[in-house]
């Protein structure tokens, strides 16, 4: 299985395809087996050393996108970071759907003139 994994570069379910085993042996054995977890452990930190490498190739070859992924994910402490703002409040949100009637409602009130 450990060899398997390595091959499909920590994909379980490729690899567990490979050797005719169910997903859920699979982590059973990383449950019960402390070597073996660790074995896993260490398929998965070549795989992400190996996606760096990669990264950092698109980033030598001016890829735009590789670089400001990078930064997004490695630059946060130099600013290099995307925030959502997220609006909570108790109070749904009050939508006018039809604005132009609220403002002739609001001019017939305001002239201070009766017909």
């Amino acid at each position: 299985m450990l060899e398997a994994l390595t091959a499909s570069m920590g994909i379980v379910s490729t690899a567990c395809k490979a050797v005719g085993i169910g997903r859920t042996t699979h982590y059973r054995w990383i449950k019960e087996d402390e070597e073996y977890s660790s074995a896993v452990e260490s398929i998965n930190e070549a795989t992400v050393d190996f996606a760096e490498s990669a990264l950092y190739k698109l980033i030598q070859k001016g890829d735009t996108a590789a670089t400001i992924f990078y930064l997004k994910t490695k630059g946060k402490n130099r600013g290099y970071l995307q925030t959502a703002h997220l609006h909570t409040t108790a109070d749904p949100p009050i939508f006018d759907l039809n604005p132009l009637d609220a403002a002739d409602d609001s001019d017939t009130k305001d002239s201070g003139g009766g017909e």
